[in-house]
């Protein structure tokens, strides 16, 4: 279980995120959707460590992140929006660096690694040096890796960047199946669609505020919307997409 607490971030005066309470509970698939800027990536960076909160409290199954930062961090599988790599090492090479971080046991970490590398269609590559990878192929060692060490929570931030559509249904369905286990997942994403067939339930966010929680069903409700695109541009206030659309073609005459 996540839950976030009177949570806000400041980036000198600018307020990235302001005073959220959140709870993600186990064993669901839960989405964090908004437009670019709305402060999802930097929710995510502050639960897995990369910041601290400027207030409030984030609590990773009970413990504080900022007085247990080692125990918390072990806990979670974390996906970047920008994957962070060492391109001079190969796959491989990269995979078992990563897993002896975590403490994997030594006896697992090749075949562990080789089934999810399978698992992705990436085993051929994985004595190649990164720097030969495409995006693509990238992005997957870096869900790979974050996979290894089989986490309690998984947190995910556009994790669907570059993977072809192969792979994005075998993520989804890794995903299915770890809430299915009674694992905590964060799916952060600006991508509706993909939220709304993929979680659980949902949280719509904007300028640092969460605007609406819960399944699509309770916002549609909350919103009194016919569907969810709706909803979405309901809350962050963009009232005429047609008349923006036609601004857009009128400025290219």
């Amino acid at each position: 279980m996540i839950e976030i607490i009177e949570f806000s971030r400041r980036f000198g005066n600018s307020l990235a995120v302001d005073a959220i309470d959140l709870t993600i509970k186990p064993g669901i698939v839960f989405g964090l959707l908004g437009p670019n800027g709305a402060g999802k990536s930097t929710i995510v960076k502050t639960i897995v460590g990369a910041l601290k909160p400027t207030k409030g409290s984030i609590l990773v199954n009970g413990k504080d992140i900022t007085e247990f930062p080692v125990e918390t961090k072990a806990m979670i599988g974390y996906v970047p929006e920008v994957p962070y790599v060492f391109t001079n090492l190969t796959g491989q090479e990269f995979l078992t660096m990563t897993a002896q971080l975590y403490h994997v046991d030594p006896s697992v970490i090749a075949g562990r690694a080789s089934e999810l590398l399978g698992k992705f269609g990436i085993t051929k590559k994985k004595d190649d040096p990164i720097i030969t990878y495409s995006k693509g192929m990238i992005q997957k060692l870096v869900i790979v890796s974050a996979l290894l060490h089989n986490p309690d929570i998984f947190i995910l931030d556009e994790p669907l960047n570059g993977l072809d559509a192969n792979a994005a249904a075998v993520l989804k369905e890794t995903l299915r199946s770890f809430s299915a286990m009674g694992k905590t997942i964060l799916f952060s994403s600006h991508i509706l669609e993909v939220v709304e067939k993929l979680c659980d339930e949902i949280a719509i966010m904007d300028k640092g505020k969460i605007l609406s929680s819960g399944t699509v069903e309770q916002i549609l409700a909350e919103t009194g919307c016919a569907d969810l695109e709706k909803a979405f541009i309901k809350l962050t206030g963009r009232k005429d997409i047609e008349r923006e659309a036609l601004d857009i073609i009128n400025a290219l005459k």
